[in-house]
């Protein structure tokens, strides 16, 4: 089991269990009645207090970013050592999430039973919380891993960009409006047979990629049931994930028992607890190789820089990545619709949905 998919699918299941800031409470199913007019600020603050936490659904997620197909390239050349074949799996397995169409299923009962499937062609992905319980399981190799989480809660799997739930994603748009987003509401939308309002984010900036925002908001529940995110220029969206279903009935209990079938490899994995963090000020066991990223700009014209690797070979010696990027004045540039990546030639990183003029003069600095 690629190591990229036990990053992503803990952080798949945490806020679809979790819920902190878009989800908690229970509605009736009734449909949704047309939704009266409201400001963009009053749609905002409903999705922002929406309070459900006990539903069920069908996800799909799609998206055209620009990308070529990588479909049966491998990590690394014939002579490639192990690490490269990993660090290729997990490219490759990260543009397979991202950039491949998927059907999620998706159960919740409270901040702590929740249960997330990828449907694949003839194979399942499974992410499993049930109380203290954390499974993480793939039919295709018929491996699982098993977590328990230590007593103290904040030290479950965090939210991350990789989880393709509208209610996470769109949280983390709304968390991001600023001054640098108007905001505005379209005409009203239907998703999974719900009526919603069509809350729409466009960035004030000229060199963004990004064209807008589009979040449908459950006019009863505020939930979030779709997002759809527009690169310059483009009349379909680059990205696009969506309920396509939605009951608010509460998931069977039995949906969150997890027994791994018979042969099925299992790995035990300890989470840390709150005793394994450094002290308050003190640096992280690792803070010598892994500092922190460098940040510029602000809102939408925000770039992220990665400090130079120890070996910056490694970043553009691997086959995936030679196909995938082309070659620039001071690097090498993997471009899509919505995200530019530079790798520069003394191995550093640096990202941001911004052309690649505007990371190269950063990179100057």
């Amino acid at each position: 089991m690629p190591r990229t998919w036990h990053r992503w699918i803990p952080a798949a299941a945490a806020p679809v269990a979790i819920g902190a800031v878009v989800l908690g409470g229970v509605f009736a199913t009734s449909a949704s009645a047309d939704p009266a007019d409201k400001t963009p600020q009053q749609v905002l603050e409903l999705a922002a207090s929406s309070t459900v936490d006990t539903f069920s659904g069908t996800i799909e997620q799609s998206s055209n970013l620009g990308l070529p197909d990588v479909s049966g390239l491998g990590g690394s050349s014939d002579s490639g050592s192990s690490s490269d074949s990993s660090d290729g799996s997990d490219l490759s397995s990260a543009l397979e999430l991202l950039t491949a169409s998927h059907t999620l299923r998706v159960y919740v009962d409270g901040p702590e039973q929740s249960r997330v499937q990828i449907l694949d062609d003839m194979a399942e992905r499974d992410a499993i919380r049930n109380g203290d319980d954390l499974w993480l399981y793939d039919s295709s190799d018929s491996t699982a891993v098993h977590s328990t989480l230590p007593a103290d809660a904040s030290t479950a799997p965090d939210a991350s960009a990789e989880s393709l739930t509208p209610a996470e994603l769109a949280t983390r748009f709304l968390d991001a409006v600023d001054p640098s987003t108007d905001v505005t509401i379209g005409d009203p939308v239907t998703v999974a047979g719900r009526s919603a309002y069509d809350l729409i984010l466009t960035p004030d900036s000229s060199t963004t990629l990004v064209s807008s925002v589009e979040i449908a908001v459950d006019a009863d529940t505020g939930l979030p049931l779709s997002v759809d995110v527009f690169a310059q220029g483009t009349s379909d969206p680059a990205f696009h994930v969506a309920f396509t279903s939605l009951s608010l009935d509460t998931p069977s209990a039995d949906l969150f028992d997890f027994t791994p079938p018979a042969g099925t490899d299992v790995t035990e994995k300890a989470l840390p607890n709150r005793d394994d963090a450094p002290a308050e000020g003190s640096a992280t066991p690792d803070a010598g190789t892994h500092p922190e990223p460098i940040v510029t700009g602000t809102g939408w014209d925000t770039i992220v820089e990665l400090p130079a690797s120890t070996d910056p070979s490694s970043l553009t010696d691997s086959p995936m990545l030679s196909q995938l990027t082309t070659s620039v004045d001071g690097g090498h540039v993997l471009q899509t619709t919505l995200l530019t990546v530079l790798i520069t030639d003394d191995g550093r990183v640096l990202a941001g949905a911004v052309p690649v003029e505007s990371l190269q003069a950063a990179a100057g600095k």
